[in-house]
């Protein structure tokens, strides 16, 4: 554990997990306060102004640190906040990603995978060098975290990252030209006075040709907006 990590833990009521940063919240009297830590970064928010002062306070005695205000673009993801409306994207990200594979001059389609493809793990063609394969599907996985319209397609193509062939290397760059199309994609969440939870999922019982594995994809809203 760091120096920042000990203090929050000393500072704030509750850590919480979140995904790969350390989450922090400390709650009081109806007030919540949000600290999210991720190496030597810190987001804060919450619903009382006084509350996240005195919380920037405190960590600007102890530690040497700057406020930049209102987060607009935190690890490779943009942040574009209004009053009642904040939307993620990674637009950026997507083009060096293009730019990367070779692929920004690409024509778009409309679909990031085929209907009803099967991907077979003895592809045809040339085997492709595992080590470019790995790091197209790495991109594309951080991709994800704000472009869950693709996460179907390359979950199924993290199933041939050891030996890649080249109709695998058609199916991924299939997703590269669906992202040169929907460059402007993102997440959205906005204000809600519902705050009913709804789920929704869908299967593809026993759809892995070779192990006969299921496929499973789901959905939470909380009001309008999707949260995992």
């Amino acid at each position: 554990m760091d120096v920042k990590s000990a203090f929050l833990d000393g500072l704030l009521e509750e850590e919480v997990y979140i995904d790969q940063p350390s989450g922090y919240k400390n709650a009081k009297n109806g007030d919540i306060l949000l600290v999210c830590l991720y190496v030597d970064d810190l987001i804060i928010t919450g619903n009382n102004p006084k509350m996240l002062e005195e919380f920037k306070k405190a960590m600007a005695r102890e530690f040497e640190m700057t406020d930049i205000g209102l987060m607009s673009y935190y690890l490779g993801i943009q942040v574009a906040q209004r009053k009642d409306v904040i939307f993620i994207s990674q637009g950026e990200y997507a083009k060096e990603i293009l730019k990367k594979f070779e692929m920004e001059n690409c024509n778009p389609v409309s679909t990031p995978v085929e209907c009803e493809a099967k991907i077979f793990k003895h592809g045809d063609g040339d085997r492709v060098n595992p080590i470019f394969f790995k790091s197209l599907i790495g991109s594309l996985r951080y991709l994800s975290c704000t472009r869950p319209d693709i996460l179907f397609g390359v979950g199924l193509l993290s199933r041939f990252m050891e030996t890649p062939t080249i109709s695998h290397l058609k199916v991924a760059k299939r997703i590269l030209r669906y992202i040169k199309g929907t460059l402007d994609y993102g997440i959205l969440y906005s204000s809600s006075k519902e705050s009913k939870s709804v789920g929704y999922c869908d299967s593809d019982w026993a759809g892995d040709i070779y192990y006969r594995k299921s496929t499973t994809g789901f959905v939470f809203f909380l009001g309008n907006s999707a949260f995992t």
